[in-house]
């Protein structure tokens, strides 16, 4: 209810008045695009008497109670698109963990305790999540170096040696050099792991294992084809957090 009418407030208000607070109350969402002088007209009244009804209910006048409406309409309204966007992440959460095998999870984590040195390679604001990823490994006791620079992983296969560990994380692996690293680290002996949101990409045919996370179908920043990177954020903290056992 936009106005609470209690005795005091009808004590204080004329016949008309009342009709006015009573009209405001059963017609809440028209008041923000009618005129003082529509209100008046649709309560059988006069713009004096709409006038002085609003300002005996509390407010200072007319516009006053177009903001407060308003706001509060654009509350309820933001209050759903922000419910949306909840439902949004928790189905991308739980899709992400059914997607995720427990079997290749644990054959990541031996290939990581076993293996010499791991390099991390990612591109883009992928990095970011690699970058995260690294500095947790060299936190945990373990040789661990990041490469996303195009040119160093054209000519990655100066690096990798045998035994190796090579961890890619890609969304929908749309870069090149990816597929290129993966593919010098498999001659070089080295084993291949690929983080990835959809399946069926090139750096599969070069990996030895594939963990995916749950796929999106939208983007998030679309002028910049910017996509939810939410579901590699959880495949690298579920390996960090076992490691942490």
């Amino acid at each position: 209810m936009l106005i609470e009418v209690t005795e005091e407030l009808k004590a204080n208000l004329t016949a008309s008045e009342l009709q006015v607070v009573n009209w405001l109350n059963e017609n809440e969402e028209k008041i923000p695009d009618d005129s003082i002088n529509q209100i008046a007209e649709e309560s059988y009244t006069s713009p004096a008497t709409v006038s002085r009804a609003i300002r005996k209910a509390g407010f200072n006048g007319i516009a006053e109670l177009k903001y407060r409406i308003s706001a509060k309409m654009n509350y309820v309204a933001d209050e759903k698109v922000v419910n949306e966007i909840f439902n949004k992440t928790l189905t991308e959460c739980r899709k992400t963990i059914e997607a995720l095998d427990v079997e290749t999870i644990l054959r990541v984590i031996r290939y990581i305790k076993f293996s010499e040195k791991i390099y991390i390679v990612a591109r883009g604001t992928t990095k970011l999540i690699a970058r995260d990823f690294e500095f947790q490994l060299q936190m945990l006791g373990y040789n661990a170096y990041l490469l996303s620079d195009s040119q160093i992983l054209k000519v990655s296969y100066k690096l990798f040696k045998e035994d190796d560990l090579v961890i890619i994380f890609s969304v929908k692996n749309s870069t090149p050099e990816l597929a290129l690293a993966a593919k010098y680290a498999k001659e070089k002996g080295g084993r291949v792991v690929t983080c990835c949101c959809i399946s069926g990409t090139s750096l599969e045919q070069y990996s030895d294992l594939s963990v995916l996370g749950g796929a999106k179908n939208h983007n998030l920043i679309e002028e910049f084809s910017i996509v939810s990177r939410l579901p590699l954020h959880i495949i690298s903290q579920t390996l960090i957090d076992y490691l942490m056992l």
